[in-house]
């Protein structure tokens, strides 16, 4: 399917979906491994069957395989520290803030790519996520290294329609099933 294939999948009511997933995949002035990267990690994260499906070829063919498999682990590691992190905020009790997370994460400090690069995949994923600790978190690291605010909205705007696509599209395959 691809991209363009994806683009015309959407239905007529989607029409913003289509003009902005071709803007911030097409045009985006993210280098082929950030955006490709971030591709990958938010259309795992989207959970949307159809999207990766597509999108993922097109990655793959984009991406080195240690990119590749940054990109995937960083999915992983953001779906399991989003929950965590995001709860932990959540409860009114912060001395949970103070226990020990007893997580294993050492992708994040050995991703096998640019680590800027993970950071923005792990930002994108957590925005699926709404885990506004890592956000935050991820954010300071990027802005740290160097990337501007508007590299940092790019990859929140391809989560964004990447994720609305793959509703649109689940939604879309649900009704036709009935």
């Amino acid at each position: 399917m691809s991209l363009d294939a994806l683009k015309s999948a959407l239905p007529d009511y989607a029409k913003d979906l289509k003009l902005n997933l071709g803007s911030v995949i097409g045009n985006s002035e993210l280098p082929a491994q950030a955006l490709w990267g971030t591709v990958l990690a938010v259309a795992i994260a989207s959970r949307g069957r159809t999207v990766l499906r597509e999108l993922e070829p097109e990655a793959r063919a984009v991406l080195s395989p240690q990119a590749y498999t940054a990109a995937k682990a960083a999915a992983a590691v953001m779906a399991m520290n989003n929950v965590f992190y995001r709860t932990r905020h959540l409860l009114s009790d912060p001395e949970y803030g103070n226990l020990r997370a007893g997580l294993r994460m050492n992708v994040i400090g050995n991703p096998g790519v640019d680590k800027a690069d993970f950071e923005l995949w792990s930002f994108a994923v957590s925005a699926i996520n709404g885990c506004g600790q890592c956000l935050d978190s991820h954010e300071q690291v990027l802005r740290k290294a160097g990337l501007s605010r508007e590299t940092v909205q790019e990859a929140v705007k391809i989560a964004s329609v990447v994720h609305a696509v793959a509703v649109t599209l689940d939604t879309e395959e649900t009704l036709a099933d009935r």
